[in-house]
């Protein structure tokens, strides 16, 4: 899906993580990151965000909640949308404030106080027995916890796992309970998705949760609460950044944009941002009919993969689809041409879209690359933990 696009715009990276490969220094099934890209972009998000006067919460389950990577992008986002409690805990760990939790997974009622205590800005509730938890939890820590609520989503536009919220039609119910509660303050609204990108161009454009989010507002507005945020989460970059100034919202939560991996990357290589990641893995074997298998682990299921890159021949072989269903262990190439060489270990190297904390990848974090001085800062697992 990115592979030109990193080809164009990051060669450095490629041949970094090729010689990281080939070295021993890393083994197949590794995420490779460029650490000063993410940084970069890091950098470019936030300034075009403040020139446009929004707010923003990074999030990086994408990364692997890696610590390394949490620290260089809270230098120019400080606050963090943990999308889950173990994530929360890698980011507070690493040094970031909590901006928003609960974000796509609300936080279980016993680990309220210990996550409250962070004094996050808001915490997101999907309905009134959370909010009461939430109300619960922070009077007992003795201050009034801001919360976003959560809206159900559009009919059609709800990814399945992500179920709940409070549907418009029932918002001023809600607000009025939630309004008795004397722990929390509503502060704003908040539903996923609200920006997608066109599959064709790669466009951003906003989806009916973003049109139901700002009516959600007006109603919340209309119960006289002031200064109310909302957040439109989903596709945050350089490209839909002026989209969500325009529409109205106060905050953006970049993922994908960190590392350049937006939908729109992959038509369009002259987007600001960088690419920063790279897929490596290996020949494992090769099929009788030709069909060389890599090692797999690091494959996502909504990944948009098309090819890979054979480094020591320079050959590009298409990547074969297999069922989200099925254990990634290898994943097949197609043949090669006759007489092509293709050995046992040889680098492959890929780039596809990915959500690293559902895989058992490793992650390679990479300095200087930049400087032409690569340097491996560390190897992780997929959760953000070092590795010997």
């Amino acid at each position: 899906m990115f592979l030109d696009t990193l080809l164009t715009r990051n060669p450095g990276l490629v041949e970094a993580a090729t010689a990281l490969h080939r070295d021993g220094e890393i083994p197949p099934d590794t995420y490779v990151m460029d650490l000063d890209a993410i940084e970069a972009n890091a950098a470019l998000l936030a300034a075009e965000a403040e020139r446009l006067g929004i707010s923003l919460w990074f999030v990086v389950k994408q990364l692997g909640r890696n610590p390394e990577l949490i620290r260089a992008i809270a230098r120019h986002i400080p606050k963090y949308a943990a999308i889950d409690p173990p994530e929360a805990r890698t980011l507070h760990a690493a040094g970031a404030r909590a901006g928003n939790l609960g974000h796509l997974v609300q936080i279980p009622r016993r680990a309220l106080p210990e996550m409250l205590a962070w004094r996050p800005e808001t915490v997101t509730v999907y309905d009134l027995a959370n909010a009461r938890a939430v109300s619960e939890a922070a009077t007992e820590l003795g201050f009034v916890q801001d919360v976003l609520i959560r809206l159900e989503g559009v009919e059609g536009t709800v990814y399945p796992g992500q179920e709940g919220g409070v549907p418009l039609a029932r918002l001023d119910a809600f607000a009025e309970a939630a309004e008795r509660l004397p722990g929390i303050r509503l502060a704003g609204v908040t539903a996923f998705p609200c920006v997608l990108c066109d599959p064709a161009t790669g466009a951003p454009y906003a989806t009916p949760n973003f049109t139901m989010a700002l009516k959600a507002r007006e109603v919340l507005a209309a119960r006289g609460h002031e200064g109310l945020l909302l957040s439109a989460p989903s596709a945050t970059s350089m490209a839909s950044l002026p989209l969500l100034a325009g529409l109205g919202a106060t905050h953006g939560e970049p993922g994908h944009a960190l590392t350049g991996t937006t939908p729109l990357h992959a038509l369009d290589p002259d987007q600001p941002e960088t690419p920063a990641y790279v897929y490596v893995s290996e020949v494992a074997h090769t099929l009788d009919d030709g069909r060389p298998a890599l090692f797999g682990g690091g494959f996502y299921a909504r990944s948009h993969i098309k090819s890979a890159l054979l480094p020591r021949t320079g050959a590009r072989l298409g990547v074969q689809d297999a069922p989200a269903e099925n254990i990634d262990y290898y994943r097949l190439l197609d043949a090669p041409a006759a007489g092509a060489d293709v050995r046992i270990g040889d680098t492959a190297l890929l780039a596809f879209r990915t959500q690293i904390f559902v895989t058992r990848s490793t992650v390679a974090v990479v300095s200087g690359i930049s400087s032409g001085a690569p340097r491996r800062v560390g190897l992780y697992d997929a959760q953000g933990r070092a590795l010997s």
